[in-house]
């Protein structure tokens, strides 16, 4: 009972943890027009906060499996927020332009850490119901990412501009380590709750179909979250008005993913979600482009895609790993690989804006990544093909 008891807490632990690891990429989208301005920067520079941030969740997640060995996951999560809030507010209050994207890297290093940790906590704590466990702190993920998008114009409007917005949002972080600690005060401080690192593997077809579905998708994704505001920005709107586009993304991506989880073990499959999902993007992203005047409505279609395609997505590891192990395997190689991969979009639409002079080009190329998603997606595995077919698993 005491056992079950620490578990509940420490999945409340990590729904508060998990509130800090979106905000210093998404509620940084309807910033940036103003951090351009402020710097005096191109876009391809401004462009490189999420795209560093992004990238670091790529290259230094394999890292935190020794963190975590070494000095248990629970301080190692504490350490990973502390680095998100502390480098957080450095960042903002840093004058030059080379100071913010510098300190941008510990705070993707602190997101890459404390995200990759909490799927090993969950496996360890709530290894009969893995999913719901999954989605209490995947929910924490998109509360933050709605709030953030939602408060980070209204902040920089009363709170010293952008640099004002950027450390109340990162003093939060740090504010939510305490009820990260609390809620965990009774975990063993040095429990080991993760397995030696898995092997990537290299030689699995179903291996790299779920990269290519992933990195297609967070190219879509972080492209959006980084430039939508700025493209009705350049379209004259103000910034509140256009940032409130991602909070309507972020805030609609809640209840799809809830609705999505619930009957995705139920009704279809992996692939049907994921290329509906994909043609879903598609005909948005057309729309965007032709018919500017419907933004409310593509800000709102572009919740759903997410909120139908991330639960998938996620759990396609599972669909096709025959084990513990592989599943391991399947997911490090899936995010790292996709992360990293992924990781320069928000830079290079950057650079295709300030080369074209408009976001035209930019919204074409998501137009084009969204179409080789449908692609991919349709020759994403079924669902529990691995349960089926173990032998799939083997052979592909």
């Amino acid at each position: 009972m005491r056992r079950q008891a620490n578990h509940h807490l420490l999945l409340a632990g990590l729904f508060v943890a998990s509130l800090s690891l979106r905000p210093q990429i998404v509620g940084v989208g309807p910033l940036l027009p103003s951090i351009k301005r402020g710097l005096g920067v191109s876009h391809s520079v401004a462009g490189l906060l999420p795209t560093l941030v992004v990238l670091c969740m790529g290259l230094f997640a394999p890292a935190s499996v020794g963190l975590a060995r070494r000095f248990g996951a629970r301080a190692s999560i504490t350490l990973a927020l502390a680095l998100i809030g502390v480098f957080g507010v450095a960042r903002a209050l840093v004058p030059s332009a080379v100071g913010v994207i510098l300190l941008t890297v510990p705070v993707g290093i602190g997101v890459a850490v404390a995200g990759s940790l909490m799927p090993g906590a969950v496996k360890e704590a709530w290894p009969e119901r893995p999913a719901f466990a999954t989605g209490v702190y995947t929910t924490g993920i998109s509360l933050g990412a709605a709030v953030s998008a939602a408060v980070a114009v209204p902040l920089a409007d009363v709170a010293w501009g952008w640099r004002g917005s950027l450390v109340i949002l990162s003093g939060l972080t740090l504010l939510l380590i305490v009820g990260w600690l609390a809620f965990t005060a009774r975990q063993p401080p040095h429990e080991r709750l993760l397995a030696d690192p898995p092997r990537f593997p290299w030689r699995s077809a179903w291996g790299w179909r779920l990269v290519a579905v992933f990195t297609l998708t967070s190219i879509a994704y972080y492209g959006i979250t980084a430039w939508l505001p700025s493209v009705y920005v350049d379209r004259g709107w103000s910034h509140a008005s256009a940032g409130a586009l991602i909070t309507v993304v972020s805030v609609v991506t809640l209840p799809a993913s809830i609705v999505t989880a619930w009957v995705g073990d139920r009704l279809g499959s992996r692939r049907l979600y994921l290329t509906g999902g994909a043609v879903l993007l598609f005909l948005t992203g057309i729309g965007v482009v032709l018919l500017p005047g419907g933004a409310w409505l593509w800000a709102v279609l572009l919740g759903v895609w997410v909120g139908v395609t991330f639960p998938s997505l996620m759990t396609l590891p599972l669909d096709v790993g025959s084990g513990a192990a592989e599943v391991g395997a399947m997911t490090g190689m899936m995010l790292g690989l996709g992360y990293t991969f992924s990781s320069l979009a928000p830079f290079l639409f950057g650079a295709v804006r300030d080369a074209t002079g408009s976001f035209t080009a930019v919204l074409w190329l998501i137009v084009a990544t969204a179409a080789m998603l449908i692609v991919a997606s349709a020759f994403a595995p079924h669902r529990r093909l691995a349960a089926r077919r173990p032998e799939l698993a083997g052979q592909a």
